[in-house]
Formats: structure tokens, C-alpha cells, sequence
């Protein structure tokens, strides 16, 4: 293969003798392959769909290598019939074809070994397209050319000169850091997330430090690297300590109590709580903020200040099981005992109700209008919601007092007239 000082020499030549016949055919035969290459690409992406078993690897391959390959063996076919001594653009194409075919299957094979969900899953494309580019200059001979000027256009700041150069090694050193980071923080999340031995508030609380501690660790490792002087961070921090004093206290608040949350273990996933009228179930815990999901389907962002300053009704804290109360008042003259008989009964019919306690009814009151009756029953699953389950049992107790005759009351009253004032009334005397 030749070095990229030929292959620079070999594009200066071919722009300066750009009209010859033999440079026109090359660039036809390089503009029918890429069009073709990419229709083929297309057509495969169309018809093979991505697998999600053993052969999932083998067909993402097929899929990222179809438009390099194909185009490569398209103008390799070219430069081996049209067999032209001097077919010097053709020469440059297939490298970097090939180049392009390498980088993707390369960049596939390490997005798939990270964990997954990984930084790279989203950013794969980007990832090879840029890798492909920075290649590409080399293979040309142009990178010394871009590296001077981009070294060379810049800007002072006292007596350091900062070039454009500098701020994308910078901003690329910085980026290979965080990703570097955040693929050691997922590995470390899904271990952790796998030991069954921990809680899960203290395995949130694990993950959440160690993928901070990275990110944070990288960065300080990485600036010393482009000339930033990390003891002048110190001026920074002093910043940032005023700045939470005053106008971050309340984020620092949330976040701070989101820490003292996970670790006195008082909320975890799951959990059905009632915090400031709103009742829902505990679906997501994070530094700054927990998202409560009401039964209606709404969620709600409750910043974690507010779960330390409020009182907070955990329905499950120590036990899941709940009371649900459901009275029903019957007339003076129903069988009283059938009627508590009854409701037991239909209590306990229902899938949800605990066997155990089992179902109570108790008289409670003897009202105006009949007598008031209570029956408490317990469930186990909270964050299922109680209006379901209280109408099919009043349903199921409404059609067992139908069926015996027991009369629910309604109020009623009787307005008597007697003796003089009745006579008075109707005009007699």
C-alpha cells in the first residue's frame, strides 16, 4: 500500500491533470459504485430484519458492512477489467473503502462487547463516521496540512495561546473520557444490580456514586493532558460553593436529600406512598427527584426535599397488607345476622381479599335511618387501588340482599297533626 505522502502527491497530481480521459472513466466508475452500493444497502436493511437471538451479532455485521463492501468490490471489479495501468484514483478509493468496512465492523464488535445500553449503542454511526474521517486525512497525506492551521487559528488568553486544535483535543479527550466513564459505570450498574444480597436502595446508591466518582475522575485525569492547571479548579469550586449557598440551595437540597433517602431506606421502588394528597406507586428514585405514578396512570415529580420536610405516608413500609373499610347500613326490621353473614361472604369471594385476617363486619352506629354496619377486609396489593375492588363487593352484597329480601334504608320522615291544631288548621270551631 502506499504511504500517505504518495497518495497526497498522487491527489495533486490527478486535480491538476483532472480533464484526462482516464480520470473521467475512474470518476464514472467511483460515481455508478457508491449509488449501487448504496441501493444494495438499502435493499438488505429492507429485507433482512434485525434478529434478536444467536444471530443477531452476524446480521448487524451484514447490515454496517453491505454499502463498504459492495462499493469496494464494485471498483475493485473495475480496476481488475478495465485493467488501466494508471488508474491512480481507483488506487485511492479502494483504501479508503476498505478503511470504511474495517472501522464499522470494529466500532460494531466493541459497542456489542460493552454492556449493554451503553454510550456507543446510540452513537455508533457518529463514532465510525468520525473515526472514518480522521483516517481518511491520514491515508491522503492531508492531516499535517488541517492539524497546522487549525494549530495555527486561535486566540491568547494572557500568555497562553489557545488554538482551535487545542479546544478539539480538549473536546475529544473529554468525550473519549466520559465514555470511558459511563461504559465502566454501566458495567458496574449491572453487576451491582444483580446481587441479590443487596438492597436496592443501597444498590441505586452504589451505582449513583461510582458512575459520579468516573465521570468526575476522568475529566481531573484528562485536563492536566490539554494544559489545564487542575489546582486552578480550586477558584472554581470556591465559586460553586457560593453559588450552592445562594442560588443552587435548593437543587443541592434535593440532592442531598436524595442521598439521606437511599440510605436510611425509608422509600424504595415500589413502594405505594401518599406524599402532599397525591397517591401513587414509587417507579423511579434519582438523585434529585422521585416519580411517583398515580393509579389514573399520571406521573408525578416529586423533588426529594419535599420527602424529608413533609410527612410521608408509605402504605408498604414494613407490611404491604391494607385495611379497607366498606359500610352499608340495612333497615331496623332486616335479619341483622344474615345480613353480616352476608357480607362476609362476599368479602371473601374476591380474589384480592386476604384469607387471612379474614373479612370482619361490625355494627358501628344505630342510626336515624337503619343500622349502620362496617366491614373491614385486607389486601395485599395496595398500588392496585381500592375503588375497584369496593364496587364489586357492594355489587356482590347488593345482589345477596336482593335475593333475601334485606331492605337498604332510605331517610324518611312523618309529619303528625294532633288535636287543636289540626282543627285550627282545617277551619273547624
Amino acid at each position: 500500500m502506499q504511504n500517505p505522502t504518495q497518495i497526497h502527491n498522487l491527489l495533486v497530481d490527478l486535480w491538476l491533470h483532472r480533464s484526462r480521459t482516464s480520470i473521467v472513466w475512474q470518476a464514472a466508475v467511483v460515481a455508478v459504485s457508491l449509488p449501487i452500493a448504496a441501493w444494495l444497502n438499502r435493499w438488505v436493511r429492507k429485507h433482512v430484519s434485525p434478529a434478536t437471538g444467536k444471530w443477531q451479532w452476524e446480521i448487524g455485521g451484514i447490515q454496517r458492512l453491505t454499502f463498504p463492501v459492495a462499493a469496494l468490490g464494485l471498483v475493485w471489479l473495475a480496476r481488475v477489467i478495465l485493467g488501466h495501468p494508471n488508474a491512480r484514483l481507483l488506487d485511492i478509493v479502494i483504501p479508503l473503502l476498505a478503511s470504511l468496512a474495517i472501522i464499522r465492523i470494529s466500532v460494531f464488535i466493541l459497542r456489542n462487547s460493552l454492556a449493554r445500553g451503553g454510550p456507543l449503542q446510540y452513537w455508533e454511526r457518529i463514532v465510525s463516521t468520525l473515526v472514518w474521517i480522521g483516517l481518511a486525512l491520514h491515508i491522503t497525506g492531508f492531516s499535517p496540512v488541517i492539524l497546522h492551521s487549525l494549530g495555527t487559528l486561535g486566540f491568547d488568553i494572557g500568555d497562553q495561546h489557545v488554538s482551535v486544535l487545542l479546544i478539539l483535543e480538549g473536546l475529544l479527550s473529554i468525550s473519549i473520557a466520559v465514555v470511558l466513564a459511563l461504559w465502566l459505570g454501566g458495567i458496574a450498574e449491572l453487576r451491582i444490580m444483580q446481587a441479590a444480597t443487596l438492597e436496592m436502595n443501597l444498590r441505586v446508591l452504589l451505582t449513583k456514586f461510582i458512575r459520579a466518582t468516573l465521570l468526575i475522575g476522568g475529566v481531573l485525569i484528562v485536563l492536566p493532558s490539554i494544559g489545564v492547571d487542575v489546582t486552578a479548579l480550586s477558584v472554581f469550586g470556591g465559586a460553586l460553593g457560593v453559588g450552592l449557598g445562594f442560588g443552587l440551595q435548593k437543587i443541592a437540597s434535593n440532592y442531598v436529600s436524595g442521598f439521606i433517602i437511599l440510605l436510611d431506606k425509608s422509600i424504595h421502588l415500589d413502594d405505594t406512598l401518599t406524599v402532599d394528597n397525591r397517591y401513587g406507586v414509587v417507579r423511579r428514585l434519582t438523585g434529585r427527584y422521585m416519580v411517583l405514578k398515580g393509579l389514573d396512570g399520571t406521573e408525578s415529580i416529586i423533588p426529594n426535599e419535599t420527602l424529608i420536610t413533609s410527612t410521608v405516608v408509605n402504605h408498604s413500609y414494613s407490611d404491604r397488607n391494607v385495611l379497607v373499610s366498606i359500610p352499608v347500613q340495612v333497615a331496623y326490621d332486616a335479619p341483622l345476622e344474615l345480613a353480616m353473614s352476608i357480607m362476609r361472604t362476599a368479602a371473601s369471594h374476591h380474589a384480592r381479599v386476604l384469607k387471612d385476617p379474614a373479612p370482619a363486619v361490625y355494627l358501628t352506629e344505630f342510626a336515624d335511618s337503619g343500622i349502620n354496619l362496617k366491614m373491614s377486609v385486607w389486601i395485599s396489593d395496595p398500588e392496585q387501588g381500592q375503588l375497584a375492588l369496593v364496587s364489586d363487593i357492594n355489587l356482590e352484597i347488593w345482589r345477596e340482599f336482593q335475593k333475601h329480601d334485606i331492605q337498604i334504608p332510605y331517610p324518611q320522615r312523618e309529619v303528625r297533626v294532633i288535636g287543636d291544631l289540626a282543627a285550627s288548621t282545617l277551619g273547624v270551631g
